[in-house]
């Protein structure tokens, strides 16, 4: 079974179109579980179990914009059916 990681990226969202060539480019992924926007603060956070790495190369090369990786954690999936993925987002987040 693959490890799952939580990464949170940094890139510039500067206006509606950024936005949602960045979200267009997340779905597009099919190894990402879940992934959060905080067009605010311009970071993207994703979980999912993938090569931290490559996720990051590949979304550069698809919204065409500098990517940064902020923070790599991994996740420890157990049998926790009522895991939220959006609240494992939220929580790999506020660390910052």
């Amino acid at each position: 079974m693959p490890q799952f990681y939580c990464m949170i990226m940094r890139t510039n969202i500067d206006c509606g179109g950024c936005y949602r060539k960045i979200r267009d480019a997340l779905l597009k992924m099919e190894e990402l579980e879940s992934h959060l926007i905080e067009r605010k603060h311009g970071r993207v956070s994703v979980l999912g179990a993938f090569d931290p790495h490559a996720v990051a190369v590949k979304m550069r090369k698809m919204i065409n914009r500098r990517v940064e990786i902020l923070d790599i954690k991994k996740v420890d999936v157990g049998d926790n059916d009522g895991d939220d993925d959006r609240r494992l987002l939220a929580a790999a987040g506020s660390d910052k």
